[in-house]
C-alpha cells in the first residue's frame, strides 16, 4: 500500500526541500499522511478547477508546483480563497504536496524544463535560473516564434534590442530582475515570465533582449517532469496532469 507520506519522503529525496529559499514553503501542506494513494493528479496549483477535478477523477493526492499555502494562515474561513481551497481539499480526502523554489533550483526541475522546451543546452546554473545557448544564432522574430510555439503561450511581451538571439539567460516565473546578471554573463537575451516596468527600461538601457512569456507558461513545463518523477517512484500510481488547470491571463 502506497500512503500520502510515502510519496512525500519520495519527492523529498528527489527535490529536497533544503534547496528551497527562504521565504518558501514546501512539502506535505495539507491532507493525510497515512491514507492510502492510488491516483495523483499533477497541476501547477491546487485551484478550485484543480481541486474538483481530482475528486471527481478520484485523486488522493494533487502534487503542485505553487504552494496551497504560502503565507501563514491566521484563519481557516469557506469564504476565504485558501481557507475554501483547505476546507475542499479535507472534505474530498484529498492531500497536497507542493515543490516550489526548490523544483526551480534542482536539476531537472522547471529552470532545465524550460530550457529543454525552447530547444537550448543550459551552460551555466545560476542560484534560481540557467544560461542556456540555442543551436545557432537566430533573429528575434524567429526566437518569439519558437518561444510561443514550445509553451504554447497566446501571446508574448518583449523588447527587441536588435540583437541576434544565442546566449539566454531563462528562469520560469518571476525572473525580470535577472536583467543586470544576463549582462553581466553576455547573454543577448533574459527569458522569464514576469518583467516590471522598470526592469523594462532597464533592459532598454543595458541592450538586452526581454522576452515575457508569461508565468503560467514559462513554468508549466516542469507538469509533465513531475508526473514522470512519481511513475518513477511508484509504478502502482496511476498519474496525470490536469486537464483543467491553464493560465489566467491570456494574450492575443
Amino acid at each position: 500500500m502506497i500512503q500520502v507520506k510515502d510519496v512525500a519522503a519520495y519527492l523529498e529525496e528527489r527535490v529536497p526541500s533544503a534547496l528551497k529559499m527562504d521565504f518558501d514553503n514546501v512539502g506535505l501542506l495539507c491532507g493525510f499522511p497515512d491514507r492510502e494513494v492510488t491516483r495523483v493528479l499533477v497541476a501547477l496549483d491546487a485551484t478550485g478547477e484543480v481541486i474538483d477535478e481530482a475528486g471527481e477523477w478520484g485523486a488522493e493526492l494533487i502534487v503542485t508546483h505553487h504552494p496551497l499555502i504560502f503565507h501563514p494562515l491566521r484563519r481557516v474561513l469557506v469564504t476565504d480563497e485558501v481557507g475554501g481551497h483547505v476546507a475542499s481539499l479535507l472534505q474530498k480526502g484529498i492531500s497536497v504536496i507542493s515543490l516550489h523554489t526548490n523544483l526551480d533550483i534542482v536539476d531537472g526541475g522547471v529552470n532545465d524544463a524550460l530550457s529543454a522546451a525552447i530547444g537550448a543546452a543550459v551552460r551555466e546554473k545560476l542560484p534560481c535560473g540557467r544560461v542556456a545557448e540555442l543551436p545557432g544564432e537566430e533573429g528575434m522574430d524567429a526566437f518569439l516564434a519558437r518561444v510561443r510555439k514550445a509553451l504554447g503561450t497566446e501571446g508574448l511581451r518583449y523588447y527587441d534590442a536588435g540583437r541576434k538571439v544565442r546566449r539566454i539567460v531563462l528562469c520560469g516565473g518571476a525572473g525580470g530582475d535577472l536583467v543586470g546578471e544576463a549582462r553581466a554573463l553576455g547573454a543577448d537575451t533574459l527569458l522569464t515570465g514576469e518583467v516590471k516596468y522598470d526592469q523594462w527600461l532597464t533592459g532598454r538601457e543595458m541592450g538586452v533582449n526581454l522576452v515575457d512569456a508569461g508565468h503560467f507558461c514559462t513554468e508549466n513545463v516542469v507538469t509533465p517532469v513531475l508526473a514522470e518523477m512519481v511513475r518513477e517512484g511508484f509504478g502502482g500510481l496511476e498519474v496525470r496532469v490536469s486537464r483543467r488547470h491553464g493560465p489566467t491571463v491570456k494574450g492575443f
